[in-house]
């Protein structure tokens, strides 16, 4: 269960009320009377832990084992899993849904929304007097917030954030302690957890052994609506050309976004995670955890780059790739055959 010394319950919730919000079904093979859709659900639950008054969900078959040991009081699982399953007796009402994570994640919601933006400016903030702040927003302790600034209706600034001048944040957004933001404009419903650096200079400069000298950065970074971003990561402004992070995109702690990157809409940037500098990446493209790319290159729409992967090449749309240099995944898994047979010649 959910420590209630973090996290604030809704619940308890009828059975019937957790199939309404999420479309489920129960399972076919399974009988459930009227008494049963109205027993409650006390809280969520992992699936090997799962006991009376809990729900869980099964999705992964590496743990069908305690799937079958579970004995929480319902699970969202897949239609495919109906099959797999002989005797219903002694397991969970099964809920049957098509996204049985997604299913237990709209529950989830319901159980422990984010916490409302209690309104309010702390007298120990600093506020310029050319900000423009909108209605219901919430400024904690030790923020500062510096001239030409506009901050939208109920987007709350946590304790230690700053931002900078000219910078403007839209409605409803959540700006983690000790974020710095400059040179950025930021769409609605955009989250940045703990110590986010946005718009610092970009890392570009013309070597030479007179003396490394630096190129100013005159761009900026523009983040679209329903964005969220991990702890610890920076997204550097452009050097001419503005860095760009689509409507909808999810980044991890511990990522670096170079200047002049543009993410489309949908992507997914993985833990520590590197896209250089002037790379353009296409929509809903996924980059798993250590992953990363050279600069200048174009990643496809719905590309899926492997863990610990190095995109040094263009990859056209659709594709999965891994490996360094990554090449298409069929291509990896043969290259890694290869060397294992050519490890047990030698």
């Amino acid at each position: 269960m959910a420590d209630p010394r973090f996290f604030d319950s809704k619940g308890p919730f009828d059975l019937h009320k957790v199939i309404a919000l999420t479309e489920a079904s129960l399972a076919p093979g399974q009988s459930a009377s009227q008494d049963d859709l109205y027993q409650k659900i006390y809280d969520l639950e992992a699936l090997s832990q799962a006991g009376n008054g809990h729900l869980t969900f099964f999705e992964n078959p590496k743990y069908l084992d305690e799937f079958k040991s579970c004995r929480a009081t319902a699970c969202f699982v897949h239609p495919n899993v109906l099959e797999k399953i002989e005797d219903f007796q002694g397991l969970p009402l099964l809920l049957v849904h098509k996204k049985p994570r997604r299913a237990y994640a709209v529950v989830a919601n319901a159980f422990y929304p984010d916490k409302e933006i209690e309104a309010g400016v702390s007298d120990r903030a600093m506020i310029d007097h050319s900000a423009k702040i909108g209605k219901g927003v919430s400024i904690a302790s030790g923020a500062v917030i510096e001239e030409n600034v506009e901050i939208g209706d109920h987007t709350a600034i946590d304790a230690n954030a700053v931002i900078k001048q000219g910078v403007k944040i839209g409605a409803r957004c959540r700006i983690g302690a000790g974020c710095v933001i400059s040179h950025a404009l930021i769409g609605d419903d955009v989250s940045m957890l703990r110590n986010v650096s946005v718009g610092q200079r970009g890392f570009g400069f013309d070597p030479s052994p007179e003396g490394h000298l630096n190129v100013p950065q005159l761009g900026r970074v523009l983040i679209g609506n329903d964005v969220e971003i991990g702890a610890g990561t920076t997204i550097d402004r452009g050097a001419g050309p503005d860095t760009i992070i689509g409507d909808g995109c999810r980044i991890d702690n511990l990522v670096q976004v170079g200047h002049n990157a543009q993410l489309d809409k949908g992507c997914v940037l993985v833990s520590q995670v590197g896209i250089s500098g002037s790379t353009k990446v296409g929509k809903f493209v996924t980059f798993a955890g250590q992953s990363g790319s050279a600069g200048h290159l174009t990643v496809g729409d719905g590309v899926t780059v492997a863990a610990k992967s190095g995109v040094t090449n263009d990859v056209s749309a659709g594709q999965t790739v891994a490996g360094f240099p990554a090449v298409p995944v069929n291509i990896w898994r043969k290259q890694v055959v290869a060397l294992k047979r050519l490890v047990k010649k030698s």
